[in-house]
């Protein structure tokens, strides 16, 4: 159950909660066990939901779970629907809560709210299905309170000033969003059973880079420390237990960093978590954290150029890398004849490889494939092997595979042949090279006459 959480002193609060019981069907309930102020008094509920209101800013309130459900019923999650504010015009955005430093906006020093990183990234895919135009879509670093929630929390915010608040439109734009989380948990869990969440650190308020990885990638953000943020913690290493709490608070192993922070990476390291890259994210995608791990022991890892395949092994739910690696075969890739095939067609060639391996290392950025590769099957390679010669036939009319080699024939220009004719170095030359007939004191020399057969040989 998904608690909706209203401020009536946000009157962008009011204004998505009016929304929110107008775009639903909702049963009307009393509670008169709370005061009003407090969530008491009329509340509504729908299959997944329950909408509550309470006097206080959000900021302010320590922590409203006890309100919502019943004896026997705690909600899953809590979303506070809420204002931006700020010089950003028409925004939807996300947040994690608490603070990183000092607690000068609600919640306590140093303290994180549960991160609830699957509906944030449900979020943001509603947000932009359902923005009205000239409304931007984002999400935010973690800020102020409330910092202890019993259960994992986010604020979905209407913004940035009163035209906003008033828009019903903006406000009928967040209410489908929250409505759109049903069924939503707090966790993106892949298929391999563990979460899809990193953790944040660096860059400015709006997180551009964290965005797009919400956006655009498989994975979740938990919470994001940006600039201003680290700023308020200090010295990463005095303050350890800050960082780590990011970590449990997000359900996270791995961070990512934007900018230059070597001081902050080293204390992530020591407490045992992992620093990737944004390159890291994108390659992975939901690939089993099993098998990525395997294959950059095994091949290198992704930031050294490792990418991946459309092959694949099986990978049992909660399995080890070390298991997993017992499943595939690591072997040169044939460097002389894919080098030819990407001077031919390098969109071809990659294709190749991309559908043969596992994985394999590339160079040049990513760009070009080379070095090694993972295959998943015995006959793989050699089936690499033939697409490669593949490609090779369209620049050779003769292409063979054979047991240790692939050989690639052509007839070439040979310019000892045309000298032996008496054909003079210079535009004769190239014409002659080109196909084109010329004539010498008279006679005509085809270019047949000065090709030769020549072979190439390409070792697998």
């Amino acid at each position: 159950m998904i608690a909706i959480v209203v401020s009536r002193a946000d009157k962008a609060s009011t204004h998505i909660g009016e929304q929110l019981l107008e775009a639903a069907e909702w049963e009307e309930r009393t509670d008169d066990d709370r005061p009003d102020e407090a969530g008491g008094g009329t509340y509504y509920r729908r299959p997944g939901f329950e909408l509550r209101e309470f006097a206080d800013l959000h900021i302010e309130l320590s922590d409203p779970t006890p309100a919502f459900g019943g004896p026997d019923e705690e909600p899953d999650l809590l979303a506070f629907v809420s204002r931006h504010s700020g010089e950003t015009g028409a925004l939807l955005t996300a947040h994690f809560t608490g603070n990183f430093g000092p607690a000068e906006y609600g919640g306590r020093d140093g303290e994180l709210a549960r991160a609830a990183p699957a509906a944030q990234k449900r979020l943001v895919d509603a947000f932009e299905r359902h923005a009205p135009e000239g409304y931007e879509v984002g999400i935010e670093g973690t800020h102020h309170g409330p910092s202890e929630t019993a259960v994992p929390s986010l604020f979905v915010e209407l913004g940035s000033g009163d035209a906003q608040w008033d828009d019903p439109d903006g406000a009928r734009a967040v209410a489908e969003a929250v409505l759109d989380l049903a069924g939503t948990g707090p966790d993106l869990i892949g298929a391999d059973g563990r979460p899809r969440h990193v953790v944040g650190f660096g860059g400015g308020h709006y997180a551009p880079r964290f965005t797009r990885i919400v956006a655009e990638t498989a994975w979740a953000v938990g919470h994001v420390g940006v600039d201003w943020q680290l700023a308020e913690l200090g010295a990463p290493a005095a303050n350890p237990d800050v960082i780590e709490r990011a970590f449990e608070r997000s359900r996270a192993d791995l961070a990512v960093v934007d900018g230059d922070r070597p001081d902050l990476v080293a204390t992530v390291e020591d407490l045992g978590h992992r620093v990737v890259s944004e390159t890291w994210v994108r390659e992975v995608s939901d690939r089993p954290l099993a098998l990525v791990a395997a294959l950059e022991d095994a091949v290198g890892p992704v930031d050294g150029g490792l990418r991946f395949g459309e092959r694949s092994v099986p990978v049992e739910r909660d399995e080890g890398a070390d298991a997993v690696r017992e499943r595939f075969a690591v072997r040169s890739l044939p460097a002389d004849l894919l080098e030819r095939a990407q001077g031919v067609d390098a969109d071809a060639a990659r294709a190749a490889v991309e559908a043969h391996a596992l994985a394999f290392d590339t160079e040049q950025a990513g760009t070009r494939a080379a070095g090694t590769a993972a295959f998943a099957e015995p006959g793989d390679r050699a089936a690499l092997v033939e697409a490669l010669a593949d490609v090779l036939r369209d620049a050779y009319p003769s292409v063979t595979v054979e047991p240790d080699a692939v050989i690639a024939r052509e007839e070439a220009f040979d310019p000892s042949l045309a000298a032996r004719l008496g054909v003079p170095e210079g535009p004769k030359f190239g014409r002659l090279a080109g196909g084109e007939a010329v004539s010498v004191d008279g006679r005509e020399i085809p270019p047949e006459e000065v090709r030769r057969q020549r072979e190439v040989r390409f070792e697998r």
